[in-house]
């Protein structure tokens, strides 16, 4: 199935995000998280794609895997800065054939070690350019791209973030899926400004659930994202009670769920880190609501 379909449905639901394991060795006990989280029927699931497409076709196995043993339908992921445009139009062809639709179009995380590098030689700058690759294939993919409520951590304003924005718009994205955040005002504040900015297609908003107090430090890296007080008293009372801040920090990701649910959203997709038990527990919290 095609997300636009699942999008263009009036009904609440959720989905997760999952990732490949890094090494072979490890693919059997993702596989087995992945498919656990499959068992409990999501709306769809997305997979990541590896710093420099290092497990890509880890990503494409545990996509097929999912949809082939659970009929869930999948979103793999696919980055672009660090490949020439030869080894994207591979991918693409193995997307292609592995039967997957739906397809997260990313620009990825710039290698350390080519940061200071002249970008104007690389094949890819900008995730636009996957976008329109992807629709120029001549696979009917439905594309989805990724945006920032609190702007793009390279982004010199929330302005120019935008533009950016409509550009991958343009280029054919059919939805935007939103990296984390933690108060939800900010979600609404971008959307009524990319909505006067002529940006229309579905927002999917992204939620993480912090049930250990590490995740923290690595969620400010990936997003910079502010914590809102009430969040951070949570975490000083509870951080150092593992079973405690798990807790807590799933109902805080569901209070916010269920804020966004009465707020007119129909769709959340949750980063469950490969944690079944997370997505069980948040299953759990919303069972009544996903039904009413």
């Amino acid at each position: 199935m095609k997300l636009t379909e699942l999008l263009r449905q009036d009904r609440l639901t959720l989905s997760f995000e999952v990732f490949p394991p890094k090494t072979d060795m490890a693919f059997d006990s993702v596989r087995e998280a992945t498919e656990e989280i499959a068992s409990l029927s999501p709306a769809f699931m997305s997979v990541t794609y590896g710093a420099g497409g290092g497990t890509s076709q880890y990503t494409l196995d545990i996509a097929k895997n999912i949809h082939k043993k659970h009929g869930v339908p999948t979103l793999a992921h696919l980055t672009c800065v660090s490949s020439t445009r030869q080894t994207v139009k591979e991918k693409i062809e193995q997307i292609h054939a592995a039967g997957i639709q739906n397809v997260m179009a990313l620009r990825g995380d710039i290698p350390a070690d080519r940061r200071h590098e002249d970008r104007s030689t690389w094949d890819y700058r900008h995730a636009a350019e996957l976008v329109r690759e992807l629709r120029e294939s001549g696979y009917d993919f439905c594309i989805g791209g990724a945006c920032y409520p609190e702007s793009h951590p390279e982004s010199t304003n929330q302005t120019e973030d935008i533009r950016y924005l409509r550009e991958k718009v343009d280029a054919g994205c059919d939805f935007l899926t939103t990296q984390m955040f933690f108060d939800n005002n900010l979600l609404y504040r971008f959307l009524y400004r990319i909505r006067e900015a002529g940006i229309f297609v579905p927002v999917i908003p992204g939620i993480m659930p912090i049930t250990d107090k590490k995740q923290i430090e690595r969620a400010l890296k990936l997003s910079g994202s502010f914590m809102p007080r009430r969040f951070l008293d949570l975490v000083d009372k509870f951080g150092d009670k593992p079973a405690a801040m798990k807790q807590a920090g799933i109902a805080y990701a569901t209070d916010q769920i269920l804020d966004l649910f009465a707020a007119g959203i129909h769709n959340v997709h949750i980063y469950t880190m490969n944690k079944p038990d997370v997505a069980k527990s948040m299953l759990a919290n919303l069972s009544h609501v996903l039904h009413a």
